[in-house]
């Protein structure tokens, strides 16, 4: 096979910006606070942080840690480390010194790029990894020499050049590292390749229905990967303008939706629950809205009925899957909610997916097991962690860590994370369904059932609510009486508790681990079933 030939035949996350470059041109790409950026803008943009970030003595496959919150800047370092043949390696904004500082270990980085409000965490971490550079990401100085900064590179013609950048990159390279949320151990880091993701981008474009006329908001954070690998990106290269802003603010997100016309949002749960709970909602025109994508934990199906009866123009897109898989794995598609609203529906395109039991079995229609997958969408492995890439891909399947059924037709129905299972007495519950049953009730805003230690049940079903205003007296006692009329008395809460609002982190996801550790030992003696 011809070196040139190759490189014909090549199509990395570079190359496909070049050809958005190449079809889209002059049309709004991207906007952020007051900055517009067209599509040769964009690619232009990342060529030049790309040879800066060259230029400071990185070398192709180095890894780079963005530590900050969305901006123009943000996007522009990804896209600059992807034409360079440099690692990504994105990470929360909320992450603490020692949290940072493990990642920069863990992954080898070569530099840490912050936002100048977070200097002071990112340079204690990197103060305790010696060799690691340093440099920001959007404080807008510095360009051309002395401390790299991403947007003053990026607006910089000096670092403009006919050479050809990344060359040498190829389809199967790593092109990100994403951390997991670590809930079940030590953060493990999701090597993600140029191929695998434009796998995903392409099932995206696809299965979302994404359109050139669309015109999205993007405010979830750009370091989790629904937002940028699920949306932003493969959104970008479907020709679709982007609004970009800081974080997902309901009366921020409400004003432009209306405002700025938009067609296209995603958001977790968490997020449409205090969309709905706003009172902008009801006074704001929102008819402009036709793509509604929800994802990223479950949707309690309350409340998704109640987004489809107050969007009644809006298709409803459930968008299951997991970082490993770049994210996307199932879609429930609009004209398949009425039938199925609590299903997570069928895999996508590039996705094959099974149900199996413990001995990888396919489970009868209407059991209960493990979600496991096939697809070019996949992780590589976990970085610098053989033992768990090894149990991940056991029997050559991916396994997910999700406990699904699936019906006849293919639909499949989460029914919980396995580690949000619990096993009360001996009998397993299923955190979901008591929300759900919970969820049903008026006085109920938001809600999370958690496992806590009991003497005699060994796990007891635990549920910590948020209540709406105006809750009825003896609010507990009530919530019990409704659950009871919903569920078998084994999964009845045996405590319920009222709390003023659920630990979520930025991207929007109920943390049950942090409620886990509140609330471990208050079962004893609780209001419930005996």
């Amino acid at each position: 096979m011809s070196e040139t030939g190759a490189r014909a035949r090549r199509n990395t996350i570079g190359d496909a910006l070049a050809r958005a470059a190449g079809r889209f041109r002059n049309r709004p790409a991207l906007r952020y606070a007051g900055r517009s950026w067209s599509y040769a803008g964009l690619y232009q943009a990342a060529g030049r942080v790309g040879r800066r970030l060259l230029a400071a003595g990185l070398a192709p496959g180095d890894r780079v840690v963005a530590y900050g919150r969305n901006s123009d800047a943000y996007l522009l370092l990804w896209l600059g480390c992807a034409r360079a043949g440099l690692v990504h390696v994105p990470i929360n904004f909320a992450l603490t010194p020692k949290e940072v500082e493990y990642v920069l270990r863990q992954s080898g980085a070569a530099l840490l790029l912050h936002q100048p409000a977070l200097a002071e965490v990112a340079e204690a971490a990197r103060a305790a990894v010696p060799g690691v550079q340093g440099g920001t990401i959007d404080a807008g100085t510095g360009a051309g020499a002395g401390e790299i900064d991403i947007l003053a590179a990026a607006l910089d013609p000096a670092w403009d050049s006919a050479e050809p950048l990344g060359e040498a990159v190829r389809d199967e390279d790593l092109v990100q590292i994403m951390y997991t949320s670590g809930t079940t151990g030590a953060p493990k880091g999701a090597m993600m390749s140029h191929r695998g993701l434009l796998a995903e981008y392409a099932t995206c474009i696809i299965e979302l229905e994404m359109a050139r006329e669309d015109r999205a908001l993007a405010a979830l954070p750009l370091y989790h990967t629904a937002q940028m690998h699920a949306f932003t990106m493969p959104q970008m290269l479907a020709g679709i303008p982007t609004l970009l802003i800081d974080a997902p603010v309901a009366a921020t997100c409400l004003e432009l939706i209306e405002r700025e016309r938009i067609t296209a949002f995603f958001a977790p749960p968490t997020v449409w629950i205090t969309l709905l709970q706003h009172p902008d909602f009801g006074r704001r025109d929102l008819a402009c809205l036709q793509k509604v994508y929800y994802g990223a934990s479950i949707m309690p199906v309350p409340v998704l009925q109640e987004l489809r009866a107050r969007l009644p123009g809006a298709r409803p897109y459930n968008c299951y899957g997991q970082t490993e898989i770049a994210p996307l794995a199932t879609v429930l598609r609009p004209e398949e909610h009425e039938a199925r609203p609590g299903s997570i529906g069928r895999p996508v395109l590039n996705v094959e997916t099974r149900v199996v039991d413990p001995d990888m079995r396919d489970v009868a229609p209407g059991e209960r097991g493990e979600v496991v997958h096939r697809s070019p969408q996949l992780l590589l492995g976990y970085w610098n962690m053989p033992e768990e890439t090894a149990r991940a891909f056991e029997g050559g399947w991916f396994h997910s860590g999700d406990v699904a059924t699936i019906d006849e037709e293919g639909y499949l129905a989460i029914v919980d994370r396995t580690k949000d299972l619990i096993n009360t007495g001996g009998v397993l519950v299923a955190s979901r369904e008591v929300e759900e049953a919970l969820f049903t009730h008026p006085a109920v805003a938001e809600v999370a059932v958690i496992a806590v230690p009991d003497p005699k049940w060994i796990e007891a079903v635990a549920a910590v609510v948020v209540l709406r205003a105006d809750p009825p007296p003896d609010v507990e006692a009530v919530l019990l009486a409704h659950a009871r009329s919903l569920l078998a008395p084994y999964k009845l809460p045996k405590r319920i508790i009222i709390a003023d609002s659920l630990p979520k982190n930025t991207a929007g996801k109920l943390l049950k681990r942090e409620l886990r550790q509140l609330y471990a030992g208050t079962a004893s003696g609780a209001l419930g079933a005996g």
